[in-house]
């Protein structure tokens, strides 16, 4: 099954680059950067130092665009019969372990959408999620970085 990302409203370049490192590493068909999540080069086209720090060279091989309005592109993807998750803590969610062994529906692939390092995902782009998935917490933190979470979920859902 085919994946791709949406990463919506992250703000560190760090996170950026480490989710492509990661999403080229684990084959992830494309990664869509939504919001005011930054793009790997400035406007001169020149990469970005911080990005490159963690990326490694992974935006040369995983495809990747910027849209910047979420709902029109979950609105496209739906289309393509693509089934939106968004990993997020909620009453509504799903163990990740849990969805990975049996909740997938859809055969065209999944959109994997992670959201801003403090805020996460509004609940207006939940309410437009097929799926709403966690990873549960054992520890007294009540979250991990997303460029962690960006990883752990790609390799349950690859799996």
């Amino acid at each position: 099954m085919e994946i791709s990302l949406v990463l919506h409203n992250i703000r560190s370049l760090h996170n950026v680059g480490s989710i492509f490192r990661t999403a080229e590493g684990l084959g992830v068909k494309k990664i869509y950067l939504t919001g005011y999540t930054p793009e790997p080069y400035d406007i001169f086209g020149k990469l970005r130092k911080d990005f490159q720090k963690t990326a490694l060279g992974a935006e040369k091989y995983v495809r990747w665009e910027k849209q910047k309005n979420i709902f029109n592109l979950i609105k496209c993807l739906k289309l393509e019969k693509i089934q939106i998750i968004a990993l997020e803590q909620s009453k509504k969610s799903l163990n990740l372990n849990k969805f990975s062994l049996g909740s997938r529906t859809s055969k065209s692939g999944i959109a994997l959408i992670l959201g801003n390092e403090v805020r996460g995902i509004s609940k207006s782009i939940l309410k437009k999620s097929g799926a709403i998935i966690e990873i549960p917490m054992r520890g007294k933190k009540e979250s991990l970085n997303v460029s962690v979470v960006a990883g752990i979920a790609l390799w349950e859902l690859s799996n």
